[in-house]
């Protein structure tokens, strides 16, 4: 099995860099020489998120050997020859054992894009990876996933096997920009970080195709987790809604409450007692259709995966007509409130999720492959998972080609703070 230095201190990296605004672009990353021709796979390599992952790896370090895994030997062949000589196909059954051991046997880090992770009741891939001492990272973005695959933290540091879950754009480069905000907050201020508010728009699916607009479907029957000065509450999926200012090239836009991981972990890793998560798209009537299939759509219906794949598949046709004319821009805003008044805030924007979102991660699979990641499954803002002297490169790495990108800034520098447009709890 071709095995790397996972745990050696991050290697010094060789980049070129363009500035415009806050936005950072990395053409080139020299790894060490230990990990510079290092296998990767890439399961779900034929699908959007996937695809984008493996293309991003290859532009950033052409030395890496890339393997697109996935059941579709066509649409894997295609792949492969867009991404040049140092790739190869692989046709993997990521819910079988056997087939994942096989494919997994020769590889250094192996990265789960294949979603939806939504009731999905078994974590096979990381199970794999952790008997055949891989490295691992998913794009989960599923709390019950995620809170699974932390389960078998005990069995990855036995094996000695580095791997973050939930280390995508969002949850992933979010959770970081979470991090490093509290930390600064921790740092310069006198004050405790009281309430972080994690706020998402995508313009249409963004480009990502079934599997987001499935997960988002799904995601609709999850009662909303949040907490409230320590407290965890359940409110109604796709309410609430606030009016958000996401700054320079997207404005101001609507988000609704949903369920997602990155609200409980960052409660339980980064200690702020009040934390929610909210998320909006466009056009705006698309707000209007995900409000109304919560409300009048039963609780058991959008729990079901083959009746969501159904309805994404009738669905499909007509969102990819819209989704010609919206767009794909996507924006993440962070912001923190501490006690003595200090509120800072973080943005992130880019034209094109689907070309960002495998930039992400691209992140953190550099990142496990330079020995940032200590052996155990971690959440991205945890020290273990991404060690604080490696969160600064990894969120300049993702940031390559943002329209807008700040951090640990104060709410002004978008113009508007955000306004309670409903009653109740205010989180």
């Amino acid at each position: 099995m071709a095995r790397v230095l996972l745990h050696c201190k991050a290697a010094a990296v060789t980049m070129a860099t363009t500035k415009q605004g806050d936005s950072v672009d990395v053409s080139r990353i020299q790894l060490p020489d230990k990990t510079r021709n290092s296998r990767v796979l890439v399961l779900g390599g034929t699908g959007r998120v996937g695809g984008s992952t493996a293309t991003a790896l290859s532009k950033l370090c052409p030395d890496l050997r890339i393997i697109v895994g996935g059941r579709n030997r066509e649409k894997g062949a295609a792949m492969v020859t867009s991404l040049g000589k140092n790739s190869e196909f692989a046709e993997v059954d990521i819910n079988n054992m056997n087939s994942l051991k096989g494919a997994l046997s020769d590889v250094d880090l192996v990265v789960h894009t294949a979603g939806p992770f939504q009731q999905v009741e078994k974590c096979t891939v990381l199970e794999a990876a952790i008997e055949t001492k891989t490295a691992y990272l998913d794009v989960c973005d599923d709390t019950s996933y995620a809170f699974r695959a932390k389960s078998f933290k005990k069995r990855a540091e036995a094996a000695k096997v580095p791997a973050i879950t939930t280390g995508g754009i969002y949850p992933g480069v979010s959770n970081l920009m979470a991090a490093e905000l509290v930390h600064a907050a921790r740092s310069e201020s006198k004050g405790e970080p009281e309430r972080l508010r994690f706020y998402y728009y995508t313009a249409g699916t963004g480009g990502a195709g079934p599997t987001i607009l499935a997960t988002s479907f799904l995601l609709l029957g999850e009662e909303v987790v949040a907490y409230n000065k320590g407290e965890k509450i359940k409110l109604k999926p796709y309410s609430r809604m606030l009016n958000i200012d996401f700054g320079q090239g997207i404005g101001k836009r609507d988000v609704y409450l949903l369920n997602l991981p990155e609200v409980r972990s960052a409660h339980e890793v980064l200690k702020v007692p009040t934390v929610s998560a909210r998320f909006g798209t466009a056009p705006f009537f698309w707000n209007w259709a995900m409000e109304a299939m919560t409300n009048l759509l039963p609780g058991d219906f959008l729990r079901d995966r083959r009746k969501v794949q159904q309805l994404v598949q009738l669905s499909d046709p007509l969102v990819r007509a819209i989704d010609g004319i919206a767009g794909e821009r996507v924006s993440m805003r962070v912001d923190l409130e501490c006690s003595d008044g200090r509120n800072t805030i973080g943005i992130f924007s880019h034209r094109k999720l689907s070309v960002s979102v495998g930039t992400a991660v691209a992140a953190f699979a550099l990142a496990i492959l330079e020995g940032s990641t200590q052996p155990g499954v971690w959440f991205p803002e945890e020290p273990e998972g991404i060690a604080i002297e490696a969160r600064e490169i990894l969120l300049k790495r993702a940031a390559q080609g943002t329209i807008n990108f700040v951090l640990n800034k104060p709410p002004w520098m978008v113009e508007t703070e955000p306004k309670e447009l409903g009653l109740g709890i205010y989180i």
